[in-house]
Parts: C-alpha cells; structure tokens; sequence
C-alpha cells in the first residue's frame, strides 16, 4: 500500500510538471521601439519579431526597468527596482542581497530545467549569477576560467575590414567599447558571430528531449554597439531613403540647468561630429541592420519551437533591456529618463494569451518576474516583488488597468513616473521635467515651470518610493573577484 501511494504521487507529480508551461525567455540589448510591429519612424525590418506579435500581446507602452543594461536586467531577474537594491549602476545583486531569490532559481526551485546562454545579466567578468541553472552556454573554456564574461567582440569572432569601419573613427584609436563603430562583415561569416553562436545552441536546447518543463533564456548581444553584422542585413536597407527620426535644434533651452550641461556637451560630442561628417544617416543604417540581424536570429529559434514537441506548450516573452537615442534630444546612447530610453519592444505569446492583440496600457519590464510566478505555478518568493501580475491582461488585454510605471535613475532620489498621458521626471536635486506625451510624444516642451501643472507633478510624486536605498558596493573585478576553477565569487576582505 506504501508503494503504491508513492508510485500515485510520483504520477501525480509528473503530470503536474508536464502540464506547467515551457517559458522560452527572448532577450535583445539596446533595441528601441523601431520594430516593424510597432509603427514608428524609423523602422527596422522586424519579419519575425512582427510575426511573434502577431501570434500573442504587443505592449505597445512598456517601458524599462533600469536606464541602462546593468540596472535593467538586475531589476529583472531580481524583481526589485534599484531604489530597493542599490543597483543604480551595478547588475550584482546578487553579492550585497544573497538572499533575494532570482528568476532562474525560481523556476529551478519549482521544478524546471532552466538553461540560459548570452546577455542575459550584464557582460563584465562577474557579472553572471551563476545559481540555479541546469546549464549556462559560454561558447568557449576561457570565458569559465575567467568569470563568465560575455566577450562578444573578441578576438576570435569577425570584424569588418579594415578596423576601425565607421566613418566617425576611421584615422582614430578606437576606445570606449567601440561605440558609435558600424560596418558589415562577410555574409559567409555569420555562423562565426557571437549572437549566432548562442542562437544555434538554444535551437539544438529546443531539439532536445526535455523530461521537466524547461525555462530557455537566450540573450543576444545585438543591436548594442558596435553595429557590427553580416553584410546582408545591411543590404536591406538604401541609406539615401532612411527616415531620420525628429530633431529639434533648441529641444535641451528648457531643461533644468545641470542635465542641460551635460546633454549640451553630449549633444557636441556626438551628435554633431556625426551632422558635420553627414554620418547621421550612416549610423543609423547600422543600427538597423543589427536590429534585422537580431531579428533573423530570433526567427532561428521560433522557427524551431515551432518544429519541436513543445510549440503549444511554450510561452514565449521578448524584451529589451531599453531602448536607444539616435539624436533624439542631442543623445546618442541610454543612461536618459526620456521615452528614447524607456520604451522597449515588450511582447508574449503561448497558452493562454491571446492572440494578435496590441495594447497600450502602461507596463514595465519589472512585471515579468510575478507575471511568469502566476502563469507557471512558481512558489512566492522569500523577497516582495515589486511589479504587478500581467497575467490577466495577456489573456484579455481589454481588461487592463491602467497605471503609473516608475522607472528609477542612476543615484538615489532621480527618477520618472510614467503613464500614457505624462511623463514626470525628478533628478536628485529636486529640479523636474513634465511632458504631456499624448500632445508632445517627442518631449520637446518642459511644462514643469508652469504653475498650472503643479497639482500633476504632486500626483505623480506620490507613485515615487519614499525612500531610496543607498548605492551597492562597487565591486572591482581585479581585487574583488576570486576564480575559481570554472567558478568565480565575490570576496571583500574588510566585509566578511
């Protein structure tokens, strides 16, 4: 009788497991909202990304976790904001907080395999929590011997030739993460790229036998600087007929004085080097040929779920860490509080999620962590997770409430609250920016010294945290960080 229990359990069990969903994790760094399927100027040739959205929810208004990619995905996976962390400019939650647990050990703890390859966690050595995974795919021993780091440009992947490319650095040093670099390398070498690499490892994950529900996250590099790709994707595009996206020569005159300054310098730095080489349109070509390139490799790994066992019972989730200034407001980058930065390409599809539907309630990417704990039966988490659920709307979006996102900045204090009618901006010494985005979606004019707009700027203050947590520690890679065999961990001597 005791072993007949036990056998009834162990069936029980195992049906439980074969009716929790598949998750297949998509993620893109640096991409903006110019994908096809989400109608804005510029736009890139999305084929797959669109068809996605087409087969699921299109978040039409999902903005950021973080301003840029440390911040961002530490949020992510973590659930919590950097206001609550202290990762402000830092992705490892994961020393000053060991007790938070992330997503991936979420799911491993609620019965999936869970494997992850690419820019999932930001891309130093270090940088990668490596708990909880079934398996982790670095395409090389080096990177295990050497803390995990992401090295999507070494020296052993293509570059274009000659290098440095681009026409801003051609006679330069390249420094700086060869950022503002584009150019095309051979077509025949594009199973040789980095991002191509960890899509064909996540295709043969999807060919294999799987006995548990499985959490596949797969980060690709691409569209992020340096917009290197096969020279086919940038054959998509005539840079003669790329729409620019607008400028407005005074849009800094009514900033705050300080981010005024320092957009100002940016703006002269960057922005302008590129206009007196007539290199606006050029880099951009870059850009969208990476986003293309990313598409394609996105189109790889849908096309073989759709191919395996597991294409109805897969939910699928693709995101971007932020988005991307083009000039938009004199910038060219993230690290901003303004739209260009916030709003993210941001769409679900699988069980239970209706089909082909956009909408564009307020989300933020902070949603997915107790979104993916309610639509696959994960147990609650020891730590407060702080979005909200989006279970509900994936499977009726008309049944969205609306709400306000807030989206923290670099330091204690600075921050965005967001909606579809405002955007309020605070910077840690108190000074403000008020944008009405239904009437002035590019954010050209500052309505926070109008006292008519004082009761709206208190309103949107309330959604803010009331208090800050102070900055993680900085750890540094070379006094900080122990390997260990094809391990590493973080040691402070003067903190144990």
């Amino acid at each position: 009788m005791k072993h007949l229990l036990s056998l009834c359990l162990l069936l029980l069990g195992s049906l439980y497991a074969a009716e929790k969903p598949n998750v297949l994790f998509l993620a893109v760094d640096d991409m903006n909202d110019w994908i096809g399927c989400l109608e804005t100027t510029p736009r890139a040739l999305t084929p797959n990304i669109d068809r996605l959205a087409a087969r699921g929810v299109n978040f039409t208004n999902a903005h950021t976790a973080g301003v840029f990619c440390a911040p961002s995905r530490a949020a992510i996976f973590t659930g919590q904001f950097a206001s609550t962390t202290g990762c402000y400019t830092t992705a490892n939650y994961f020393y000053d907080h060991p007790e938070i647990r992330p997503l991936q050990v979420s799911f491993a703890e609620g019965g999936y395999q869970t494997f992850g390859g690419g820019k999932l966690f930001h891309h130093p050595e270090g940088a990668i929590d490596q708990r909880g995974w079934t398996e982790f795919y670095l395409r090389n021993q080096s990177q295990r011997e050497n803390g995990w780091p992401l090295d999507s440009w070494s020296d052993e992947v293509p570059f274009p030739d000659p290098f440095p490319n681009s026409i801003y650095n051609k006679g330069k040093k390249v420094t700086g993460g060869l950022f503002l670099e584009w150019g095309a390398v051979p077509n025949e070498k594009e199973e040789e790229l980095a991002d191509t690499m960890r899509t064909n490892w996540a295709v043969q994950k999807l060919k294999e036998k799987h006995e548990a529900p499985f959490f596949l996250a797969v980060g690709l590099y691409a569209p992020h600087f340096p917009n290197y790709c096969p020279q086919k994707y940038f054959d998509l595009y005539d840079p003669a007929t790329i729409e620019l996206p607008p400028y407005k020569e005074d849009d800094l005159d009514d900033l705050p004085e300080k981010i005024k300054k320092q957009k100002t310098n940016r703006k002269n730095l960057h922005h302008k080097g590129l206009e007196e080489l007539d290199a606006v349109d050029d880099a951009i070509h870059g850009y969208l040929a990476c986003i293309s390139y990313a598409d394609a490799m996105i189109g790889r790994v849908l096309d073989a779920l759709d191919a395996s066992p597991y294409a109805e019972n897969t939910i699928v989730v693709l995101w971007s860490d932020h988005g991307y200034h083009h000039g938009e407001k004199g910038d060219w980058g993230k690290h901003t509080l303004w739209e260009r930065t916030s709003n993210v390409p941001f769409i679900w599809a699988g069980p239970g999620i209706a089909e082909g539907k956009k909408t564009n309630t307020t989300v933020s990417l902070i949603d997915m962590y107790p979104t993916l704990l309610e639509q696959c039966g994960l147990p609650t988490t020891p730590h407060k997770l702080e979005g909200r659920s989006l279970a509900g709307m994936l499977t009726d979006p008309s049944t969205a409430k609306h709400q306000k996102v807030y989206l923290p900045n670099m330091e204690p204090g600075a921050y965005a609250i967001i909606d579809r009618q405002y955007r309020y901006i605070r910077y840690a010494d108190e000074t403000e920016e008020l944008y009405d985005v239904r009437k002035d979606p590019n954010e050209w004019t500052n309505l926070a010294m109008k006292p008519e707009f004082d009761d709206v700027k208190t309103l949107y203050q309330k959604r803010a945290p009331k208090k800050f947590a102070k900055p993680a520690f900085k750890l540094n890679k070379h006094k900080h960080l122990i390997l260990e065999g094809e391990t590493f961990r973080w040691e402070v001597p003067d903190k144990k």
